[in-house]
């Protein structure tokens, strides 16, 4: 009996069992810190590569945008004709190339900005303009006819306008010649360009077919 008793006694002293689980709930808190300790160091350790990038990215930002701006400032200050700081300027012709009836030309685009490119760039850009438009010849059909009459009036607003600054320069002698060749090219481009509006594919080419030979004179005259 003394024995059971010793036995009941040691079973009696054994409260030590319940705290296992409260171990083993600890052990369990203690690996889901962990777990989040790892996704703490994880991201701990992206984001000042992630802050890095986005400040060098800032920097390098800034850096060209100043540089932008000094180097505009300085364009501006030059005056070179080709940096502006304020509305496009509206081109006019000084010569007598306009039509004399309306005092203009039909085909003319607005909010077109011309830069200063010299009076030898303007006759570069006369004959490449002439030749642009004499390779359009492929585009004319009934269904592109709209885009033939963008084209046109793009090319031939630049050529206007570079025609008059080119006769203006041009010696005494030679005014009189470019303006008569001037005028017969911009008094063809409105017939087709009349004929293109109208979506009318016949006149379009016949238009076309005069306004070549005076294209090709102008290449002639502005090599």
């Amino acid at each position: 009996m003394a024995q059971l008793a010793n036995l009941n006694g040691i079973s009696e002293t054994l409260p030590v069992l319940p705290r296992l689980p409260s171990i083993q709930k600890a052990r369990k808190r203690v690996s889901i810190i962990g777990c989040l300790g790892k996704k703490k160091d994880h991201d701990v350790l992206e984001q000042p590569l992630q802050t890095t990038r986005r400040l060098a990215l800032g920097l390098a930002s800034i850096a060209l945008v100043g540089n932008n701006s000094s180097s505009g400032a300085a364009l501006a200050e030059g005056n070179n004709g080709f940096w502006l700081d304020g509305p496009l300027p509206v081109p006019s012709a000084d010569n007598k190339i306009a039509n004399e009836e309306t005092g203009t030309r039909s085909f003319l685009k607005n909010h077109l900005y011309m830069a200063d490119i010299g009076t030898k760039g303007r006759k570069y850009r006369l004959k490449k303009y002439a030749f642009d438009l004499l390779a359009m010849a492929d585009l004319i059909a009934q269904d592109t006819l709209n885009y033939v009459q963008k084209y046109l009036r793009f090319k031939s607003t630049f050529m206007y306008f570079d025609f008059d600054k080119v006769i203006t320069a041009a010696p005494v002698t030679e005014k009189q010649p470019l303006t008569d060749l001037a005028n017969r090219l911009f008094n063809t481009v409105e017939k087709l360009d009349d004929a293109v509006r109208q979506r009318n594919l016949s006149e379009t080419e016949t238009y076309y077919q005069d306004t070549t030979v005076i294209l090709q004179e102008v290449m002639d005259r502005m090599a």
